[in-house]
Parts: structure tokens; C-alpha cells; sequence
């Protein structure tokens, strides 16, 4: 301050674009290798404090990654209060376990089968060092618990393990042999095996085989319970209350409301199955829980639109408190209008103030104190708008793509085609639109080619083509196929973090 003058800072802008590089990667493919659908990653998931990260799997199996970096930075504590600098580590995990979560069933009543596949999981509140989550397939839902428990041997035996005969059974032949009453053989070799494992002069003691604790310690995974015959579609969507005690599950038409100790019954608290089911016009896709509050939900439908309810309401929740869509604009009506403006995915921001929202073709900021429209659109496959007849052929309209928001809400993002995911600024002012493959050169998509100008944010590069049996071009002139998508991705929830799943491959970047 001079002469009375006083400096008014400036508004701070928006943050710089994060600098992307690449990680980690699980279960690489060598050039060439053939995935088994069986290994084809179907959900992932980070525990609330993202100390722990989990995937599921086409096969019905759950892996478990830990982190490393925050457990030994491999410097004393009193070195560390000694440096004038902090050690800037990215998270980095390891694996941790895996167990069998879901195994193939078959309906009889229906004639139906019933896939392995892991569609959600969900972590569920830690009440000690043990590790608790919730997994489902199209029908059934299990509560795990996976804690490390002491091996156990057994010592103290009276027989020599190393003068066993082969597996360390008493030798035997197909021939009878004479036994005396009390079971004794006359067959030689027999009593030379006898002498070899009870000495003539006898066993000073007979004692019997002890089971004692040893320090090694292995990882359990048991199945605590299990919520089924509750649904008569497929779940797509289960999610934990605040409270620590509840959880829903939803399918195409209903959720419950289940109880995490009780798995014999649930409560309908949602059910928008019409009378007749030929005046079905549209069904659930999506639902997750606020992550503050605990009396409110939010679900989404086919026909893009959101519904917030309040659990105080009523017991059957037909009635929303808040409905958030965007009015169709007049004359873009046609065939592919309700395909492409199904949601496939809603996630709440961490404060709970805003809703992230995912159809086929964009992604929606939603704030829930304004329910006439958005507050940002990003253009995620806006260039494939002239390839609709494409898609719906070989029904790649209907993928369902997955959301995910930093943790401090500045930025979302969601995955594409060739592998590709999309990562954009939400701050005010914020023009941020980042392309990144999922590949241990991330950025190596952003090369333009240099003889075509620069394109809007809409566009996705392609620069290298793979596989691809029917091809397209984007804005930029390159390649990019159907067969390889990126549909499952999160964000950590305090650091810049992102883990995607390019089919068996699981691959980590941070910023």
C-alpha cells in the first residue's frame, strides 16, 4: 500500500490444463496376444480414502490393488522433518488379492442364464482393518469381507516326515496278506516300515498333532451375505448410503432399499413398471445415493432425463422432488434422438452439490439447485452424429459409457473409441479439453496432422489404426474403430489420479 492506494488482487483464473503422464499398467498385452472375454475388466472402483482400488471382471472376479506410496517413502521420520523440500510422490499401487465373486448360474423357472459378470462394486465403510465391498452381477449381490489372517500349521507329529514312503502313505499291494487279529502283517517289508516309523524299543510319548499360529499372514476373501432374488431384470446400478447402514440396487424398471445386515428382504422404493407393459416408455439406467445426504437419491432413465427424490416423501418414492432434462431442440427430432439421449452413468460430485451425467453423445454438469437445464455440455462424439446408421448396425449406439469428477470437482472426464478417454475443465472460464490413450504413451494421440487446421474440442485424434474392421475417420482425417472402447474409468478421490480399463489391461495416469 502506497499513499493510500490499496492493491486489489485479481480474481484468480482458471486453473492451468493438467499435464498427463502415465503410470501404471496391470495385465498389459504383448503385441499380438488374444484377450479371453473372460478377462475383459467390467467395473472399477476406488474405496473412499483411495487406498484401495478395485476391478471386476467378465469372469465373475474381484481384484484388489493397494497403495504403496503413502506406506514407505524408504526415509527415516527424522530425515524427513530435516529436508526444507516435500517429497512430490504420485500415488502408485500394487495387487493386492483376487477372489471368485460370482460364478455362471441358470435359471430354471425362466430359462434363463444368469452371466458371471461383476456389473458394480461398491466399498462399503471400514469398521477395522478389514476390507468390506459390495459386488453384483445381472441378479445377485454379495457383501465381502477380505482381512489378513495368521497361516496355520501343523507341528508336534510323532512320524519322521522324511522316512515317508511316497506321498507319505504306508505302502500297500493288490495282493491279500495273512493278518493276525489285532491287524499285524507277516509281510516283511510292512514290519520294516513299522520298525522305520516306530522304532522296537517304542515312543517315549504318544503325542498328538498340535496346530499352532505362525507369523505369516494371508489374505481371506469371505462372502458375509447375500442379497438375491430381489430383482426381475438385470441390475445395472448398486450404492451405498451415507449412512453406513443401507444401500440400493436398481434395475430396468425398480430399486430397493436394502438393509447391509439384513439380505432375507428389501423395500420397492422406486418401481415405474406400467400396469401394461406395453405403455413402457422408458427405464431406469442408472442410480446412486447423495454422498452427504442420506434421504436422497437420484436416478437416471433412457429418455435422458434425471430425477432427484426424497426419501422423506413417501415409502414408495412415484413422485420426484427435482426433474432435470433439456428440452428437445425443434426440427433435431429423428429414428436415433432416444438411443443417443439415454444416460448410461450419474455421479455425484463429491460435495453433492452438482450431477454428472453421460449419454452416447456428450456429458452434463448439472447443479441440483437448477433443474432447467445443464450448466455445462462437453462434446464427447460429435463426429460421429454423420455415422448414426453406423452405429446402430453393429449396436455400438448402445454402449454404456462411464463419468467420473475429480475430487475437488474442477475437472470430469469419460471414455471414447480406440482406447481413448476425454478429460475437460469444468471451472469457470475453464477451456480445458484433454484426449489421452490408454497406452504407456498417453499423449502420443494429440499429434494433429500437420497439413489439416485445428478442429473444435469435439474431435478426437486417431493417429494410429488397429485392428479395426470397420474403420472411420474423425474431423482430422485420422482412423478410429468400434471394437476397442473405453467404458470403465475412475477418478481417485483426492489426487489427480485416473484408472482405465482398456479390455483385460488396467492402466493408471496422474497429473
Amino acid at each position: 500500500m502506497h499513499g493510500g492506494d490499496e492493491v486489489v488482487a485479481a480474481p484468480p483464473g482458471p486453473p492451468q490444463p493438467l499435464d498427463w503422464k502415465f503410470s501404471q499398467v496391470f495385465g498389459e498385452r504383448t503385441a499380438g496376444e488374444e484377450v479371453q472375454e473372460v478377462d475383459i475388466i467390467s467395473a472399477i472402483e476406488f474405496d473412499k480414502n483411495g487406498d484401495h482400488l478395485a476391478t471386476g471382471d467378465r469372469g465373475g472376479r474381484v481384484v484388489l490393488f493397494e497403495r504403496t506410496d503413502t506406506k514407505d517413502h524408504g526415509v527415516s521420520r527424522r530425515d524427513l522433518e530435516t529436508m526444507d523440500y516435500p517429497i512430490s510422490r504420485h500415488p502408485e499401487f500394487r495387487y493386492m488379492t483376487e477372489f471368485q465373486s460370482h460364478e455362471p448360474e441358470f435359471d430354471y423357472l425362466k430359462s434363463l442364464e444368469i452371466e458371471e459378470k461383476i456389473n458394480k462394486m461398491r466399498w462399503c465403510q471400514r469398521a477395522n482393518s478389514a476390507l468390506f465391498l459390495l459386488s453384483t452381477n445381472d441378479k445377485t449381490i454379495k457383501f465381502w469381507k477380505v482381512q489378513e489372517k495368521k497361516v496355520k500349521k501343523i507341528s508336534d507329529m510323532n512320524l519322521d516326515p522324511s522316512k515317508a514312503v511316497g506321498n507319505g502313505s504306508v505302502a500297500s499291494s493288490n495282493s491279500p496278506k495273512p493278518c493276525l487279529a489285532n491287524g499285524s502283517s507277516f509281510d516283511g517289508s510292512y514290519n520294516n516300515l513299522s520298525n522305520d516309523f516306530f522304532p522296537p524299543e517304542g515312543l517315549p510319548s504318544l503325542r498328538l498333532p498340535v496346530v499352532v499360529t505362525s507369523q505369516e499372514t494371508n489374505l481371506v476373501a469371505r462372502c458375509r451375505r447375500v442379497y438375491g432374488h430381489a430383482h426381475d431384470y438385470h441390475i445395472n446400478s448398486i450404492s451405498n448410503n451415507s449412512d453406513g447402514e443401507t444401500f440400493i440396487s436398481a434395475d430396468d424398471l425398480r430399486i430397493n432399499l436394502w438393509n447391509l445386515e439384513i439380505s432375507s428382504q428389501s423395500f420397492n422404493i422406486v418401481d415405474v413398471k406400467p400396469a401394461n407393459m406395453e405403455d413402457l416408455t422408458e427405464v431406469i439406467t442408472s442410480a446412486e445415493f447423495h454422498p452427504t445426504h442420506c434421504n436422497m437419491l437420484a436416478y437416471s432413465s433412457s429418455k435422458g432425463s434425471i430425477r432427484l427424490i426424497d426419501l422423506r416423501q413417501s415409502a414408495l418414492c412415484d413422485s420426484h422432488a427435482k426433474l432435470f432434462e433439456e428440452p428437445e431442440a425443434p426440427g433435431s427430432r429423428s429414428f436415433f434422438t432416444e438411443i443417443i439421449a439415454s444416460i448410461s452413468d450419474i455421479k455425484f460430485s463429491k460435495d453433492g452439490r452438482y450431477i454428472l451425467s453421460r449419454d452416447y453423445m456428450t456429458l452434463k454438469l448439472w447443479d441440483i439447485n437448477m433443474d432447467s437445464g445443464p450448466v455445462a455440455t462437453f462434446q464427447v462424439h460429435e463426429y460421429l452424429r454423420p455415422k448414426l446408421c453406423d452405429l446402430y448396425e453393429n449396436d455400438s449406439i448402445f454402449d454404456k459409457f462411464e463419468c467420473c469428477l475429480s475430487g475437488d470437482g474442477l475437472r470430469v472426464a469419460t471414455g471414447s473409441y480406440s482406447n481413448l478417454f476425454r478429460v475437460f475443465g469444468c471451472a469457470p472460464g475453464s477451456t480445458e479439453s484433454t484426449t489421452l490413450e490408454a497406452s504407456k504413451n498417453p499423449m502420443r494421440r494429440q499429434v494433429l496432422a500437420p497439413t489439416r487446421p485445428s478442429r473444435p474440442l469435439s474431435s478426437i485424434t486417431r493417429v494410429v489404426r488397429r485392428g479395426s474392421e470397420t474403420p472411420g475417420v474423425d474431423a482430422n482425417g485420422n482412423s478410429f474403430d468400434f471394437t476397442t472402447k473405453l467404458l470403465h474409468l475412475a477418478w481417485h478421490p483426492t489426487e489427480n489420479l485416473i484408472a482405465c480399463a482398456a479390455a483385460n489391461s488396467l492402466y493408471m495416469y496422474y497429473a
